[in-house]
Formats: C-alpha cells, sequence, structure tokens
C-alpha cells in the first residue's frame, strides 16, 4: 500500500516466517497532517494476567522477541510486542522529517491509551529505552516494573562513543541499509539466512527505511538536541523511581557494555534487584539469549 507518504509492505512478505506465526493486531495511532497511521502489535496470552511490553529498537522489530513472547505467555502474562511507526509491519512515512523523537514517543502513548494498558512490565533495549524510558518517565502511574538491557536515555550532555558515532556516519552514508546483515553482525551466534530475510521482510526497498535510517541521527548527542530537555525531565522522574528495576546488560555490547552502572547508580528502584549480565551475547541479546530473558522478564512481572 502506498499513498506516496505512507508506505506498508505487503502481508505476502511476512509470510512462514521462522519461529514468527503471532497472529497480527492493529491500530490507528494519530499521524498529524498524514491522517491515521497503522500500527501493527503482537498480542499473546493472558488479556487480564500481567502485561508486559517488549519494546524493540533499531533496525529491528517485533521480530526481535519471537523466542521471549512464549516464556513470558506460558507464565501466564500478555505479551505485547509493537512495531514502532517506521517498522516492522507498521506503517512507514516515506519522509524523513515526520520521523523525530518526541514523535515516536507520542505514537507509543497514543498506543497505550489506546489498548488501555496498565500495571506495564516493560522490557527495553536500544532504542526501545530511548522511548520506552520516556514513556515509563511521563506515565508512570501505568508502569509497575522495567527491565532494561543495552539501552540508555541520552540527553547530549555527555560525548558520544566513537563507535555510535561510526555507526551513526555509516547509516547514514552507506549506499543500500542491510537490516538483515546488520542484526546478524550484533548477535554473537550469528543468524540464519533465513532469519537475515525475516529482519528484512518488512523493506522491500530503501524508500520503506526512512524510519531506520532517521533513528540512529535522532539519538541526542549535544546539550541543544530537540530531545535534551524532555530527556532530562525525564531522567528527574527516573531518580526517583522506586518501582522495580531490573537490568540485564550483555558482555559483548561493545556500544552499550557497562552502561548499567549508571541506572544502577541513579535509579532507586534498582536496589535489591538481582541484576545479571547476559554471558556470550551482543548488542541484539534477544537473539541470543531469549528464553532466559523471556524467564526472568516473567518473574519480574508476576512479582
Amino acid at each position: 500500500m502506498s499513498d506516496g507518504k505512507v508506505l506498508r509492505a505487503s502481508e505476502d512478505r511476512f509470510r512462514n516466517l521462522p519461529n514468527y506465526d503471532f497472529k497480527p493486531n492493529h491500530v490507528d495511532v494519530d499521524g498529524g497532517p498524514l491522517g491515521p497511521m497503522r500500527m501493527h502489535y503482537v498480542d499473546e496470552g493472558l488479556r487480564d494476567g500481567p502485561v508486559v511490553l517488549m519494546l524493540h529498537g533499531e533496525p529491528t522489530w517485533s521480530y526481535l522477541y519471537r523466542h521471549m513472547i512464549p516464556p513470558v505467555v506460558e507464565a501466564g502474562c500478555r505479551a505485547l510486542a509493537p512495531d514502532f511507526i517506521g517498522f516492522g509491519k507498521s506503517d512507514k512515512p516515506v519522509d524523513r522529517n515526520v520521523y523525530s523523537f518526541q514523535a515516536h514517543v507520542d505514537w507509543m502513548k497514543d498506543w497505550i491509551l489506546q489498548l488501555d494498558l496498565s500495571g506495564i512490565t516493560l522490557f527495553c533495549q536500544d532504542w526501545g529505552g530511548l522511548i520506552g524510558l520516556r514513556l515509563a518517565a511521563e506515565m508512570p502511574e501505568r508502569f509497575d516494573g522495567i527491565m532494561a538491557g543495552n539501552t540508555m536515555l541520552p540527553t547530549g550532555d555527555h560525548p558520544a562513543g566513537e563507535a555510535f558515532l561510526q555507526w551513526r556516519n555509516y547509516s547514514q552514508n552507506t549506499p543500500e541499509f542491510k537490516i538483515g546483515a546488520i542484526v546478524s553482525r550484533g548477535t554473537v551466534r550469528g543468524l540464519s539466512e533465513a532469519e537475515i530475510a525475516a529482519y528484512d521482510a518488512p523493506y522491500p526497498d530503501e524508500s520503506h527505511k526512512a524510519g531506520a535510517r532517521a533513528f540512529p541521527v535522532l539519538v541526542p548527542i549535544t546539550p541543544d538536541d530537540p530531545a535534551a530537555p524532555a530527556n532530562r525531565a525525564a531522567w528527574e522522574q527516573l531518580r526517583k523511581w522506586d518501582k522495580p528495576f531490573l537490568t540485564c546488560f550483555a558482555d559483548k555490547d561493545m556500544i552499550m557494555k557497562g552502561g548499567e552502572k549508571i541506572f544502577q547508580k541513579l535509579v532507586p528502584g534498582c536496589a535489591g534487584q538481582g541484576h545479571f549480565v547476559v554471558e556470550n551475547a551482543g548488542h541484539f541479546l534477544q537473539e541470543d539469549a531469549g528464553p532466559l530473558l523471556g524467564q526472568r522478564l516473567a518473574q519480574l512481572a508476576k512479582g
């Protein structure tokens, strides 16, 4: 589907993806001048069970959570994994200017309110944390706990690392943004050809990748970034966060390794939690240790 401004990959591209046979669900979120935009999400398990929200990052989609959803469901929880606008089965505006940090937060708030979710236990990684931590800070009455791995909430007040800057430069200048191959390189185990193809499925050509190309330059790396004030305000709330906050960073993520120490120092809810380092896991730790993470996430959700 295309109206020239918003693209949607054909459902045919998602048939027979390995380990991803979840029923599709959709709601329309407010796209402003573009009108309603369809957001896709996975919604599995007991509707009245503890709510577990899993937010993907860059450049992935809900396929990333195919190994975590089953143990969460088996534990009696409701497992939700949306695709951000511009990713996965969700609508993809072509204009890069449509995408901003604030727009992503607003789209997700709209989605949460439409589903009237509460008692949420959040799992967030990469951009799932940038957006998810903002949501938890700005809608604290709807969140009961957080599990964070390989993520951060940057304000631009500290220099970005060289590895991130290299990634940022690559994402803007490579002629072909090979999403599946990028995800595979971010794992320890490596992905099969079928899994790589599954990550590529939402993107028939480069025109579908505006959202994925936009994310790296939306990360605040200077104090005057448009998102910096709201992120600082979110940190003020996180410094008061006394609900459970569990970290699970990976030992082989060269960009985010050690970031858990910041949360453990600043967030009161980290006290007394069973923080752990995920061994032999890369940036996409859900690919390297999905079942373990799903089990720990369910335990956190069930208290």
